[in-house]
């Protein structure tokens, strides 16, 4: 049988998922790998880990449809670093974006004009997120490790030298980094001055269509019988715009996991020196601009295991949780929830922040506290876009993928608190659907993106009763933050 294979390399699991030459999917394979905190801030994963579980996806693809695909197009996570030495091997664990040990460099950095500079010539944020504050705490904290890196990589760079020996990045990922200029193309001077580096210390950037068959020989050892193009691709926000077909003006992307982000195609970078929305690169002609948030589905997972005591969570913890939830009419009684349990990232950009419950009395249950914090991470979502179409164009249509779209309770609340028109393409991962439909195009098996057409998509309308109380709401939600923002910097250095 022939298809083709996109796979996201995620921070919590790689996910590969295989469409047939309509571009519809046909099978699919996920594995999943721990994250460590060993301490307060610090968020590292190993990356062989993650080896093996993207070799145990292609192996189960090919073993669930009797042979390999013709071409697998890759997407990943953004903003990790792994320092290795010149065979590519770690040098210690790999940080992924959630790690907030730089934040303090981050807040300095953001406050002067060599950080409004490097955050105009990069698109990226500057937040302890980006390798570009990673790097510099690393110079800081660790010289000895600092010095003998030979390369400061990704983990899709660390995967594409597995495959193939050799160091590239492709413009996509590079451009998550804080260190890559989009205007130019290159390893911006200005930022790589902050790290102390030269750009012969990191991988060489190519275009996200660069693609290689010819697998090194331990590679082909793990693949005896891979005869297969891979393509680069692109990081996993870009692709999920692209797999959930959102590169159309005023259309949007919201993807909710762990956390979420909400992102729409641009022909050219949007900028906003407070709010700080990114812009990377999809392809020689599409940026893909918009903000993250921190905290989505971990969020609910806190609630269940921290406040409903729930040791192990099941899907069907998930589901009584939402059906709890149907009957609480919108605004939770009352109750608003800021949703910051890991800091924020867009638009407010403060890793000091906290969650809140606000509005609580005697009449509210466990059920109210759930849908408030699925309000609440709507609100934060909402904010991104509002500043999104200050900085771009109306949006008219959100397309929407990630975990949560397997709740239409949830979905529905999200139009109803944005008042816009959601519509699902797929319940696939968009991401490795995304990935898939790129490497179609690089690999010349199209002339232009593929999409999955019509027939299967979910709409899911705005109720405009709802979407006014929530309007109201949100002003309150807004207030908040501006209110308790200062209390939540003392709480935070009281409790270092």
């Amino acid at each position: 049988m022939k298809y083709i294979a996109g796979i996201d390399i995620g921070t919590g699991s790689t996910k590969a998922v295989a469409l047939n030459m309509l571009y519809q999917p046909i099978a699919s394979a996920q594995l999943f790998y721990p994250t460590e905190t060993p301490k307060a801030g610090y968020n590292e994963q190993n990356p062989e880990l993650i080896w093996q579980a993207f070799i145990n996806c292609i192996n189960e693809l090919q073993t669930k449809l009797g042979s390999a695909p013709v071409t697998i197009g890759l997407s990943s996570a953004m903003h990790s670093l792994i320092l290795v030495d010149e065979d590519c091997t770690p040098l210690a664990p790999m940080i992924t974006w959630a790690d907030n040990r730089s934040a303090d460099i981050a807040r300095k950095l953001s406050a002067t004009k060599t950080g409004l500079a490097i955050y105009q010539a990069t698109g990226t944020p500057i937040h302890a997120m980006s390798p570009l504050c990673k790097i510099i705490w690393l110079a800081e904290h660790e010289p000895g490790l600092f010095a003998k890196t030979h390369k400061f990589i990704s983990i899709k760079e660390y995967i594409w030298f597995k495959l193939f020996g050799e160091f590239k990045v492709d413009f996509s990922i590079a451009s998550a980094t804080g260190l890559f200029n989009i205007h130019t193309l290159n390893w911006d001077e200005q930022a790589l001055q902050q790290t102390g580096l030269n750009a012969e210390r990191l991988s060489t950037p190519v275009q996200t269509d660069f693609k290689n068959s010819n697998l090194q020989s331990t590679a082909k050892l793990i693949f005896p019988n891979l005869n297969t193009t891979f393509v680069i691709g692109a990081s996993d926000g870009c692709l999920a715009n692209l797999g959930s077909e959102a590169i159309e003006n005023g259309v949007a992307a919201i993807t909710i996991g762990t956390s979420g982000a909400l992102r729409l195609a641009s022909s050219k970078p949007i900028f906003n020196r407070v709010a700080m929305p990114f812009s990377y690169i999809l392809d020689t002609n599409t940026f893909i601009c918009g903000g993250p948030i921190n905290n989505g589905g971990i969020a609910i997972q806190w609630l269940l295991k921290n406040v409903f005591g729930k040791k192990t969570l099941s899907d069907e913890d998930y589901e009584v949780l939402f059906d709890s939830i149907e009957g609480i009419a919108a605004g939770s009684n009352g109750l608003i929830f800021l949703p910051y349990l890991t800091g924020e990232r867009a638009p407010i950009w403060n890793s000091e922040a906290c969650g809140t419950f606000f509005g609580l009395t005697l009449q509210h249950e466990q059920s109210h506290m759930a849908k408030a914090i699925v309000e609440g991470i709507c609100y934060a979502l909402n904010d991104v876009m509002k500043t999104v179409e200050d900085a771009a164009n109306p949006i008219k249509q959100i397309n929407v993928s990630g975990g949560f779209v397997h709740s239409k309770t949830w979905m529905q609340i999200l139009a109803d608190v944005t008042g816009k028109k959601l519509v699902l393409i797929s319940e696939e991962d968009a991401s490795a659907v995304g990935a898939a439909y790129l490497a179609a195009k690089a690999t010349g098996l199209t002339e232009s993106y593929p999409t999955n057409g019509s027939e299967n998509q979910q709409i899911i309308s705005p109720d405009y009763s709802n979407h006014l109380k929530y309007q109201r709401n949100f002003l309150i939600f807004k207030e908040l933050y501006a209110n308790l923002h200062l209390t939540m910097h003392h709480l935070h250095h009281l409790n270092k």
